[in-house]
């Protein structure tokens, strides 16, 4: 029997990855003349990012936890 089910995920490579991508190759063909920390910059600032909202995330539950058990004492 046939499935009707429809997948809705995503299949390809990120804008983080093709603009490092782009940037690596105007670094090795001269184009540029940034250190390797920048040309990599999309890479550690998208990990950075996602860092920072799941920690912004975390401290946002334990502050909703700690009302709430302020609320029951």
């Amino acid at each position: 029997m046939k499935s009707d089910k429809v997948s809705a995920g995503s299949v390809g490579v990120g804008f983080f990855a093709l603009l490092t991508l782009l940037l690596i190759g105007l670094k090795l063909t001269g184009y540029i003349d940034w250190t390797w920390l920048w040309v990599l910059a999309p890479l550690w600032m998208s990990f950075t990012c996602f860092v920072a909202i799941f920690a912004l995330g975390l401290l946002f539950l334990v502050v909703a936890e700690l009302l709430k058990e302020s609320k029951r004492i």
